[in-house]
């Protein structure tokens, strides 16, 4: 990672510290783990650094945003996720990455819900920015089980080598998603950027819970 990104990480977290994945407590930079249940992990455990840079959230995921999300997710309510959206800007206007990736739903899950809520997330906030919203780059390529309802050790091996890329990507692409839980989807979604060619992947998402 940039030093300069290092730095800003450093920022981000003393102002929106992590909770560790085990205990709950502050987590560390980085890492969704305490000091203690760090140290306390196996050299072969230790989990690796984020594979994205920047996480840029409107809200922490509580009343009433939380509302407005599951509105807009679960009950189709689109003019919900509109709104989220729009408040959700100004946290949004500080980055300018050179596309928008949406996080995508596996076409089965797809066909039952009806759309894809970050891509309808990263086409508002594309308009509004003028940037490109690379809607078919990110594929997932392998069903896997709702994240949340998993447990926290259990969502990055859920989602990890669930995703493809279809196609060339610009050097500094923003993943998209409606809301940032343990990290686990973005980093299985920023690893599989990264590897298709990417240089950097932030994360721009309507509420965060860590």
């Amino acid at each position: 990672m940039h030093p300069v990104y290092r730095i800003l990480n450093l920022l981000n977290f003393s102002l929106l510290p992590a909770r560790c994945v085990l205990c709950q407590g502050v987590g560390l930079p980085e890492l969704d783990l305490c000091g203690a249940c760090f140290s306390a992990m196996p050299a072969q455990a230790l989990p690796m650094p984020y594979a994205y840079g920047m996480v840029y959230a409107g809200f922490r995921y509580q009343s009433p945003i939380d509302e407005l999300i599951q509105g807009f997710k679960f009950n189709e309510q689109l003019h919900f996720g509109r709104l989220a959206a729009r408040l959700s800007l100004p946290a949004l206007a500080q980055e300018r990455p050179d596309a928008l990736v949406p996080v995508p739903l596996h076409a089965r899950r797809l066909r039952e819900r009806g759309f894809n809520q970050s891509l309808e997330l990263a086409e508002f906030w594309g308009s509004r920015f003028a940037l490109p919203v690379l809607g078919h780059a990110l594929q997932r390529h392998r069903a896997t089980r709702v994240q949340s309802s998993l447990k926290a050790a259990e969502r990055l091996p859920n989602v990890s080598g669930a995703f493809s890329v279809n196609g060339a990507l610009p050097g500094h692409v923003a993943l998209v998603d409606d809301v940032y839980t343990t990290g686990a989807t973005c980093q299985a979604a920023a690893q599989a950027l990264l590897n298709a060619g990417a240089k950097l992947v932030d994360v721009w998402c309507v509420a965060r819970v860590v």
